[in-house]
């Protein structure tokens, strides 16, 4: 009798433990990693427009796709991301852009780095536009499916410009590292398939303008949507919208592409 007492107290007592313990809650089908690599194929439509100035002669505004016959075309991207710990992320970026077109005949008359060329010159040109993004992320709001996180970034863009013609060679060379802040949400709308936005922006004060001698912006808007195969291999689509716009020393220029990507997702 005393045995069977002692042996009910002990299987209440089990059950009891067992019902108390709950095992952690595993993350995220593709959130469980520590590093995370992807890269892409970003299919942008470009809008380029550059002004040059050169011995004390005002540029005129170039648009490179309209005046010398830029056209679009697939550019890779590559991601990389540090998750030392839950909530934090550092994240790199670098997109190659570059665009060639050989002897365009001018259609409309423009002043470039102090050198006019005329109607139906022709004009090679070497476009460079190199990005490359240095950021962190803090994911102040985690869920099951999902996060909402604060974005901080360094997005610097190389502008690279050269035009070459019976006239001569002409280039133009800027540099625009502008700092940008912005917003990240993430939602599994199953639990192998996420959707993420994130929207970054930047705009030079004016007074700090005045300080700097230069005006500056940046708008970064990334949508897309990942299919994890599993915790270490991903698939994905989106959309991105990227607007950069610079004025040093007498020459700006306004940097727009906008299009669709896919691409792969690695993780450990």
């Amino acid at each position: 009798m005393v045995l069977g007492l002692v042996a009910a107290g002990l299987a209440v007592s089990a059950s009891e433990a067992l019902a108390q313990y709950r095992p952690p809650a595993r993350p995220a089908i593709g959130e469980d990693y520590h590093i995370e690599a992807s890269y892409g194929w970003w299919n942008p439509e470009p809008s380029l427009i550059v002004n040059s100035e050169a011995l004390g002669i005002l540029g005129t505004d170039v648009n490179l796709v309209e005046d010398l016959g830029i056209e679009q075309k697939r550019l890779g991207k590559f991601d990389l991301v540090l998750r030392p710990a839950k909530k934090h992320r550092f994240r790199f970026q670098y997109v190659p852009i570059h665009y060639t077109v050989d002897s365009h005949q001018v259609t409309r008359e423009f002043v470039f780095n102090g050198q006019r060329y005329n109607v139906g010159l022709p004009v090679t040109t070497d476009a460079n536009f190199k990005t490359y993004r240095f950021g962190y992320e803090f994911d102040f709001l985690q869920f099951k499916r999902g996060f909402v996180g604060a974005l901080i970034d360094l997005k610097y863009t190389n502008v690279d410009v050269a035009l070459l013609s019976p006239i001569g060679s002409e280039f133009t060379t800027a540099a625009a590292p502008i700092p940008t802040f912005g917003g990240v949400a993430r939602g599994y709308v199953t639990p192998n398939f996420a959707v993420t936005g994130e929207m970054s922006f930047f705009r030079v004060p004016d007074s700090l303008g005045e300080q700097l001698g230069g005006d500056g912006s940046y708008t970064d808007f990334d949508f897309n949507g990942t299919y994890n195969f599993n915790r270490f291999v991903g698939a994905q689509v989106g959309y991105r919208s990227v607007h950069v716009f610079y004025d040093v020393d007498n020459d700006n220029g306004s940097l727009k592409f906008k299009g669709i990507y896919f691409g792969g997702v690695v993780r450990y």
